[in-house]
């Protein structure tokens, strides 16, 4: 992915508890649960929910976010496209990440089975 830094900037600069409430929102739209989005979450970040709402609370940027997780060892398996980019290709290590949780919940809303977006198969 040939962004800008502009780009990687406002992403590591985003709150994750900015975002949160939209995956939250996108999920149950579709019949998916919290408790679920929060079981992706852990699988990509080892964050259990205590820690999840510690993160939001104390409106952690991306970067810190992911500076703080313990990214899952088949994270590189999150492959694909999401927002007009295929994930394999982002050059930027946080900007990835990122995608790899927004392609992740993506999954979980168009009602993929758990096994396969926690890359169990």
């Amino acid at each position: 992915m040939k962004a800008s830094e502009t780009h990687h900037e406002r992403m590591a600069n985003m709150t994750f508890g900015s975002v949160y409430p939209h995956y939250v929102t996108k999920i149950e739209k579709k019949g998916r649960t919290k408790e679920e989005l929060l079981q992706v979450i852990e699988w990509l970040t080892g964050f259990d929910k205590l820690k999840v709402q510690n993160l939001i609370d104390n409106k952690v940027t991306f970067e810190e976010f992911f500076r703080q997780a313990k990214l899952n060892q088949n994270a590189h398996l999150i492959t694909g496209m999401i927002c007009g980019y295929r994930i394999e290709e982002i050059d930027n290590p946080l900007t990835q990440k990122v995608r790899y949780l927004d392609k992740l919940v993506d999954e979980l809303a168009k009602g993929r089975k758990m096994e396969k977006i926690l890359r169990e198969e």
